[in-house]
């Protein structure tokens, strides 16, 4: 349901920014878009063009905003209450700490040479330093 809402907005967007950089302007200060002339015989005058199109923006702009609210509303009652650190621990299977010992309990938000000491491995430098005679 929210992927072909979100697919639907997405439409409405590209459909809305073609429909606004269609119109034509008002006039501007330099002047520019504003010029015309009619010409006659066509499918549509240029006011009727510019109410058609504006009317088109009107509805589309409204569906914009039912699509964001529904979005909205969708996202809300998905929302997920908790931290990410326990949630990636639930996906990955590793205990979050609650309920087990302590020789199985997950790494602790501290640093990574506690986590090691708590778990009784050897802390020794990988390489060592060289000493002047």
């Amino acid at each position: 349901m929210t992927t072909v809402l979100i697919v639907i907005h997405l439409m409405l967007v590209l459909a809305l920014i073609v429909l606004i950089l269609l119109q034509r302007s008002e006039g501007g200060a330099l002047g520019i878009g504003g010029g015309g002339g009619g010409g006659g015989g066509g499918f549509m005058s240029a006011r009727g063009a510019a109410n058609a199109l504006t009317k088109t923006t009107t509805i589309l702009a409204a569906g914009f905003f039912a699509t964001s609210i529904a979005l909205g509303v969708i996202s809300q009652g998905e929302s997920r209450t908790g931290n990410v650190i326990e949630q990636l621990g639930n996906q990955n299977g590793v205990p979050t700490g609650e309920g087990t010992d302590a020789g199985t309990a997950a790494p602790s938000a501290g640093n990574l040479l506690e986590d090691l000491e708590r778990e009784g491995q050897p802390i020794a430098p990988t390489t060592s330093v060289p000493t002047s005679e």
